[in-house]
């Protein structure tokens, strides 16, 4: 695995240990030579973990569009930095880099970025590794509620463990490295 794409808040959230998430991923990501792909920003938990692997000799690249170049401010000092049209071209090229994902901490964006990803897997788009760092249970509340779709029959079993949730960047990654495909989604008629 050479590169992982990463999303996450263009703000720091309300408790210090999700700067500190972005910190340890983004020094593990370093450790082990594998290029940050992430959103462009210098500000938030998108910033801090740019500026962790740049600082531990990492690689990053960065894809912002050109309405949130100057909103999001960003981040002139990457590896490379790719400037697109709209949110729909960044997700894209971003798929396109990455040989897998990682959902830190954020907001309606991050969720909308992993969604995508889950749905593309769900429907074989792609066959890449995918999961949610979990710092301070953040998204304990997403996995019980893909414990209830299961439950209610709005996702097969077998789509419920894609989707890797761990607590610690090293666990994830570790996880990425052994992680199996399953098959694509079957439809049936009830």
């Amino acid at each position: 695995m050479k590169r992982i794409a990463v999303f996450c808040g263009s703000s720091m959230g309300e408790n210090e240990v999700y700067r500190q998430g972005a910190v340890a991923l983004g020094k593990e990501l370093a450790k082990r030579n594998i290029t940050l792909i992430y959103g462009g920003a210098s500000v938030g938990l998108m910033g801090i973990i740019a500026d962790t692997v740049l600082k531990e000799g990492g690689e990053v690249i960065g894809v912002i569009p050109e309405m949130l170049h100057k909103k999001e401010v960003a981040h002139l000092e990457l590896t490379k930095l790719y400037t697109v049209d709209t949110m729909h071209e960044r997700k894209a090229k971003m798929a396109e880099l990455a040989d897998g994902f990682i959902a830190m901490p954020g907001g309606p964006g991050t969720l909308e970025e992993f969604f995508e990803i889950f749905t593309w897997a769900q429907i074989g788009i792609h066959q890449k590794p995918f999961g949610l760092l979990n710092i301070h249970h953040y998204y304990q509340p997403i996995a019980d509620l893909f414990d209830h779709m299961v439950k209610e029959g709005f996702m097969q079993k077998k789509f419920h463990s894609l989707a890797i949730l761990e607590e610690k960047p090293a666990a994830l990654l570790d996880q990425f490295h052994d992680y199996q495909y399953s098959s694509v989604k079957s439809y049936t008629m009830k």
